[in-house]
């Protein structure tokens, strides 16, 4: 019935119109907005519409290169993948990476506008709006449906003058708002409560409430969500339960960051750096059921691996500082100096340079000694390199031999080069230019500024045969389901439970009907 109905309103006599849209927004920061959005993205997906996401503004380290070279959230790319589109940097045209407590590297329609303090930029970014509607207004006319992401909570009172995200976007967009509250952390009903009160000015935007995160019965929060709608005159949309699926997620609040333990044979430990960017790069290593991956944050938790990763970050310099004073610099030094193997993804091998240099102050300037694992050395340049890459691991020395040969594809996204290296991969660039990355020497340790380097069957089986084989387990290996099998199916739980969990039939109508009072 649903689905008949919302048909009449895109098609006039087979012309398509603007789309309609809906927005999720929170009353916190993780609140689950991210996977709300994209579990409505496959649904409407599922359901035989052209549907887009949207984020107007993302603060987030995790990012990704499009096929035409423009960075953009991976949060955005996850909604993108569940509405079976490919990422397109409109779905996220104002991109933050906070390269402090203080600022942020701004990027605009996937290309770098500089670093800001976050005073500056709060001045500056009611001029981004042109930018933002031309992206949404760009995805609206080619789909049936855009489903909007907001940031944060809405509810930040010092902030709603100048707001671009959350009920600034809605209307823009004119679009309708289900509320999403986190139970697990407490004072759910408060949250949503304060968040509605303090936002009686965008009162006819507000057309739900959606409790999320929820472990036990949901009959027991009968009652008080009866009284939350008398409160506040809106309706619960449903409760969504604690979902346990393996899905990208968007910041460093991911609980993959406090995973500290695994049932694998092979313990893979990755360095939790304070700025840790892209750490999305080693969620296909829990696909393999051989491996147990740990996020590493203090010399006391660092243990015994079977292979440890120093992941890339926004701040070489200021995380590789932070690595030698936590003591984990000496640490990685001696566990690779025995012959463990080590590898180094973008700013991570940088990190495991003989030296950094930064003349022109990209970071913090001057020249900083590295951990000297690989002879070699990193220069910051002024301008960011950002590339589609596919190519070919080339002769690997050492533990990771089987390596040898194994394809990949993923991208590149850093500042400046590293000189002297040993070639550890052959790649192509988006243009079909081959080129050299990489580093492999006899100690083991190996560096690549490859993003998505383990998302290759082929080498999640190289590796696994490698470190099994080193430990003396039989490298016999199941059959892998390729990792877009895995997320496809990931997609369809995570839809498959909001439709046990919402009353789509509701959901549909606020889509249909819209924002008519505002």
């Amino acid at each position: 019935m649903c689905l008949a109905i919302i048909s009449k309103m895109y098609f006039q006599k087979g012309i398509p119109i603007m789309a309609k849209a809906i927005m999720i927004q929170g009353t916190t920061s993780n609140a689950g907005k991210s996977w709300i959005a994209a579990g409505l993205c496959r649904i409407f997906m599922q359901d035989g519409y052209r549907v887009a996401p949207f984020k107007s503004q993302n603060m987030a380290l995790n990012s990704f290169i499009t096929q035409d070279g423009l960075e953009m959230g991976r949060a955005q790319v996850v909604q993108a993948e569940a509405a079976g589109k490919i990422p397109d940097v409109r779905m996220n045209p104002i991109l933050l990476k906070p390269t402090s407590d203080e600022g942020s590297q701004v990027i605009v329609n996937g290309r770098v506008l500089g670093n800001k303090r976050a005073v500056d930029y709060f001045k500056m970014k009611t001029a981004l709006k042109p930018d933002i509607m031309k992206a949404y207004n760009s995805l609206a006319a080619e789909n049936d449906i855009v489903v909007i992401e907001g940031a944060g909570s809405p509810a930040e009172i010092n902030l709603l003058q100048h707001d671009i995200v959350n009920m600034g976007m809605a209307r823009m967009a004119n679009a309708p708002v289900l509320i999403v509250g986190d139970i697990d952390r407490g004072g759910v009903f408060a949250s949503l409560y304060g968040t509605v009160k303090l936002l009686e000015q965008d009162r006819a935007y507000m057309k739900g409430t959606i409790i999320n995160k929820f472990r036990g019965d949901a009959e027991i929060l009968k009652p008080g969500l009866n009284m939350l709608e008398e409160l506040i005159d809106l309706p619960a949309v449903g409760v969504v339960p604690y979902l346990k699926l393996d899905i990208d997620d968007e910041d460093s609040l991911s609980e993959r960051l406090i995973s500290k333990n695994g049932n694998g044979a092979v313990d893979i430990a990755v360095i939790r750096l304070p700025k840790i960017s892209n750490f999305t790069d080693f969620g296909a290593l829990s696909c393999v059921e051989a491996f147990s991956v740990r996020y590493v944050s203090c010399t006391e938790e660092f243990g015994t691996p079977d292979l440890v990763i120093l992941p890339g970050t926004k701040n070489t310099i200021a995380d590789l500082k932070w690595l030698k004073e936590s003591g984990l610099a000496a640490k990685i030094q001696r566990y690779a100096g025995a012959g463990n193997p080590l590898i180094g993804i973008c700013g991570g091998y940088q990190m495991l340079c003989r030296t950094i240099s930064d003349p022109y102050g990209v970071e913090e300037g001057g020249e900083t000694e590295g951990l000297g694992l690989v002879e070699a050395e990193t220069i910051f340049g002024q301008q960011k390199m950002r590339t589609r890459v596919n190519g070919r691991f080339g002769e690997v020395s050492g533990v990771l031999s089987e390596l040898s040969g194994a394809h990949f594809e993923g991208y590149e996204i850093h500042m400046g080069k590293t000189i002297g290296q040993t070639d550890l991969t052959q790649l192509s660039d988006a243009d079909g230019n081959e080129k050299q990355d990489g580093v492999s020497d006899h100690i083991s340790v190996y560096g690549s500024y490859v993003h998505g380097l383990f998302d290759s069957n082929e080498v999640l089986q190289a590796l696994s045969k490698a470190l099994l084989k080193r430990k003396d387990i039989g490298t016999e290996q199941k059959d892998m389901i390729s990792l877009k099998d895995y997320k496809e199916q990931q997609y369809n739980l995570l839809a498959d439970s909001l439709r046990r969990s919402l009353d789509m039939e509701l959901v549909y109508k606020i889509l249909n009907e819209g924002v008519k009072e505002a």
